[in-house]
């Protein structure tokens, strides 16, 4: 009779072991030569027996099911071959029931054909079913451990990018974070949040300027994953972890927000890297001015007319870039002016810094309560005094404390770290803007325009907005013979800033 050797493996732990492939091989060869059979073929594979689809496994079984000749499957244990009640089992127990096949398990001492007593068929199911329970029983202990990690803010599996896994001591491995991924998934975030960048665009800007070769739907990936500001979702289930956060909580919203409305956008070319695309709407109509490139191979900007017809005029992009110039070029403070502005600016930081510090004080208090908490609880369940129901409850409520406050803590370091710089640079960037806009590329430009100018429409070919603090106070008073006004009114808007306001990309171009 033919035989067909099955040596199968499923951890690193059994490669390494007396279950190892080769030694399965060498006990099965050596047991087929003691029986009188004829090795046809040999399979050796890594792969679970307890998988529900079991791809190798498989094929053997279809490669019997089209024999005609009677053959004899050789596998050192039972639990080598299978684990569970699959229909793979019921097939095999179909072609032994027709004669078509013998099951040999050496090391179990068991033998099954068609005329197999019921004792022997009966140590087969147990077989099986002791194997089940095994497998079971493991994956008990991992579903338990994956919990226990949840529990304490570790992520259970391989660090998503960003991060990497390494190894501490000799059994034990965490994740840290990347320095390098870690800024490529921060910039991603920050580029998004400008609104000036589509995803087609991060995907190539990534290429150009890191050779990265990520696909859109794996940016689309990273910018869902709510990992990168402190919280791991596992089976639709958050949890916050302990890991250090690439970005900030407010900084992951908005792009939601932005991913959100890009979703809703309907004119066709919006991965296009046109100039002012998206920015401009129609003041008859509301509706999205888009661009269109004529066959003399200027772009023009007109109404897309979409609520009806109203004699929409068409606009050049020069044109259009023209007036926008001309209103950076009003964007002029005095050296003498924006010096006197960062003078008081230094002046007020000192009591902004007291007041920050008293409130992370406060805080730190905060955490390191419901962080004792924790311990408690924990104490309690050990001691009976609490259900593990409860425990769970009273865990997620007290680490959703932690990972708010984290949240409030990381805002109100990176507004201390970044209020005088950033209150200076908006100053020094009022002065400089006509230079920038003049010389920045594509979507630098369209940043510059986000963050000084809001409500863009075109009357006609005439373009209206409105200025944001403070350069709308600077632009208020451009012509004004005297600047003493000016640098009050200024002084007093960007001390009243409490929002931490980042500028992409710009920092290079203004410290240039």
């Amino acid at each position: 009779m033919k035989a067909i050797i099955l040596a199968r493996v499923s951890t690193e732990e059994q490669k390494q072991s007396g279950l190892s492939l080769p030694a399965q091989q060498r006990r099965l060869e050596k047991y087929a030569l003691s029986k009188g059979l004829e090795i046809e073929k040999v399979y050796c594979f890594d792969e679970s027996a307890y998988k529900t689809r079991r791809e190798e496994f498989s094929k053997i079984v279809a490669e019997l099911k089209d024999r005609k000749d009677i053959v004899a499957l050789c596998c050192d244990k039972i639990d080598r071959l299978i684990r569970n009640f699959t229909s793979e089992l019921v097939d095999l127990e179909q072609l032994r029931v027709e004669g078509r096949i013998e099951l040999h398990f050496p090391s179990d001492n068991i033998v099954l054909h068609k005329d197999s007593p019921a004792s022997d068929l009966f140590r087969f199911t147990m077989g099986v079913s002791l194997a089940k329970y095994y497998s079971d029983s493991i994956s008990d202990n991992v579903k338990r451990a994956i919990e226990q990690k949840l529990k304490i803010g570790e992520w259970p599996g391989k660090a998503t990018y960003g991060y990497k896994n390494i190894s501490v001591g000799q059994d034990k491995k965490d994740i840290v974070i990347d320095e390098f991924a870690s800024k490529v998934v921060k910039k991603m975030y920050e580029w998004y949040s400008t609104s000036a960048y589509s995803l087609l665009l991060i995907k190539d800007k990534l290429k150009n300027e890191h050779n990265i070769g990520f696909s859109k739907g794996y940016i689309d990936a990273i910018m869902k994953n709510p990992f990168y500001y402190g919280v791991m979702r596992y089976n639709g289930k958050l949890y916050p972890h302990r890991y250090e956060p690439v970005i900030t909580k407010e900084l992951f919203d908005k792009v939601q927000e932005i991913k959100a409305g890009f979703n809703k956008k309907h004119f066709k070319y919006a991965g296009l890297p046109y100039m002012y695309r998206g920015l401009i709407r129609c003041a008859t109509c509301g509706c999205m001015i888009t661009p269109e490139k004529a066959k003399d191979k200027y772009v023009y900007y007109h109404c897309t007319q979409y609520k009806g017809k109203h004699g929409a005029e068409w606009l050049r992009e020069e044109d259009i870039t023209d007036q926008f110039a001309q209103v950076f070029k009003k964007l002029q403070i005095p050296q003498d002016v924006l010096e006197d502005i960062t003078g008081s600016l230094k002046s007020v930081h000192k009591g902004k810094s007291e007041f920050r510090e008293q409130h992370y004080k406060e805080l730190t208090k905060e955490k390191d309560k419901y962080a004792k908490r924790i311990e408690n609880i924990y104490l309690d369940k050990i001691d009976g005094s609490i259900t593990s129901d409860e425990h769970s409850k009273f865990y997620t409520e007290f680490r959703d404390k932690i990972a708010e406050i984290d949240n409030k803590l990381a805002s109100l370091q990176k507004a201390e770290d970044e209020y005088y710089t950033t209150a200076i640079y908006l100053l020094e960037l009022a002065s400089r803007a006509y230079d920038l806009f003049k010389s920045s590329e594509i979507e630098e430009r369209r940043q510059l325009l986000m963050l000084t100018l809001q409500n863009l429409v075109l009357d006609g070919k005439k373009v209206q907005f409105q200025a944001q603090k403070p350069f709308d106070t600077i632009l208020n008073f451009a012509d004004s013979p005297s600047w003493l006004r000016t640098v009050n009114d200024v002084r007093t808007i960007i001390q009243q800033q409490n929002e931490y306001i980042y500028i992409p990309d710009l920092r290079a171009y203004a410290n240039a």
